[in-house]
């Protein structure tokens, strides 16, 4: 090693492309987007970085980029990029992968590493769940004109969609032999970290997508659902197309005139349709394709919610002689007066 100290040792550059290559696309096999996610987060980090430090992003080293300057980077993100605790967190969460890599291939940086991976996460307002209801969902799935090639595509995406749940972009990419009709029906697709995973259709869904299979495939498309050239829709175009649909239903139920209803919005509302079912959590996170249930917390939440604004409408109870609750220790008092 000669006079050369354990700084000098450590560049980031090296690290960071056998991180990309190797850890992320080669073992991992990560999707196109976490790809261009986590580079983005890097760009931003190494900008920061030259700035701060006066030093190109090449002749870092891993000391240069410890606990305080890495929370200094998060919070310029939030106070000069505006960016909000949701993104702050996801390319918190792209470091910290980071440096678990790190922490195999330099253990001499142990301690650095651990306070790193020591930074939380910041608590946020989760984001209310948007849904239609099933007089919604009735009025959106007649809007479109079944007598054309068009409205039958339509009509049968849009059932696809808000029975599966599946994401805009698993139904882009569904092919035609992606729909198995036979016993145990189902839909095949391959979702987010190219999960593969199966989703069951209700004889209605079954009965639609059999009919528009029997149609001539456009221009010998593969595609389930093609453009008019024969080409995997976009999702501009799905949106467009929705969009076209619910201010067509809206003129049958007025309540979607005031909702914004996303390709998404029908993905909550086949996890609400579930949970109405009484289907429990832990099946519908594996129906959607959740990383864990707690994601799927958020619509039991919505469910409650629900629940609640039901009670309101209700004639409160009132006996002849009602009893006022009185705290009985000083406590409890205390607890009561919050």
């Amino acid at each position: 090693m000669g006079g050369r100290t354990m700084k000098q040792g450590c560049n980031i550059a090296p690290l960071i492309e056998r991180y990309f290559t190797e850890r992320l696309m080669r073992q991992r096999n990560v999707s196109a987007n976490t790809i261009a996610s986590y580079r983005d987060t890097f760009r931003l980090l190494f900008r920061f970085a030259q700035a701060r430090l006066r030093k190109p992003p090449s002749d870092l080293v891993v000391d240069d980029l410890d606990a305080p300057f890495i929370s200094a980077f998060l919070a310029d993100l939030e106070a000069e990029r505006g960016v909000s605790v949701r993104t702050r967190n996801l390319r918190l969460t792209a470091i910290h992968s980071f440096f678990r890599f790190v922490s195999f291939e330099e253990p001499a940086h142990s301690a650095l590493i651990q306070r790193v991976l020591a930074i939380p996460s910041k608590r946020h307002d989760k984001r209310q769940v948007h849904f239609l209801t099933r007089p919604e969902i009735e009025a959106l799935l007649a809007a479109p004109d079944r007598t054309t090639w068009f409205g039958r595509r339509d009509h049968t995406l849009l059932l696809l969609a808000v029975q599966t749940g599946l994401r805009l972009s698993e139904l882009i990419s569904l092919d035609r032999d992606t729909i198995h009709l036979g016993v145990g029906a189902h839909v095949r697709c391959v979702g987010k970290g190219r999960k593969e995973r199966c989703t069951p259709l209700t004889a209605h869904a079954r009965g639609t997508l059999k009919a528009w299979l029997k149609e001539p495939a456009r221009h010998h498309a593969n595609a389930l659902f093609p453009n008019m050239h024969g080409g995997r829709l976009s999702a501009d175009s799905i949106q467009a197309l929705l969009s076209k649909h619910v201010r067509m239903a809206s003129e049958r139920c007025p309540s979607l005139a005031s909702k914004r209803v996303s390709p998404h919005v029908l993905r909550h509302s086949a996890a609400m349709e579930l949970l109405q079912a009484g289907v429990d959590c832990s099946v519908i996170a594996l129906w959607l394709g959740h990383e864990t249930v707690e994601t799927t917390q958020t619509y039991l939440h919505a469910h409650l919610a629900l629940k609640e604004a039901a009670l309101t409408k209700l004639t409160p109870y009132r006996s002849d002689n009602p009893v006022r609750f009185h705290a009985g220790d000083r406590l409890l008092a205390f607890l009561e007066a919050l």
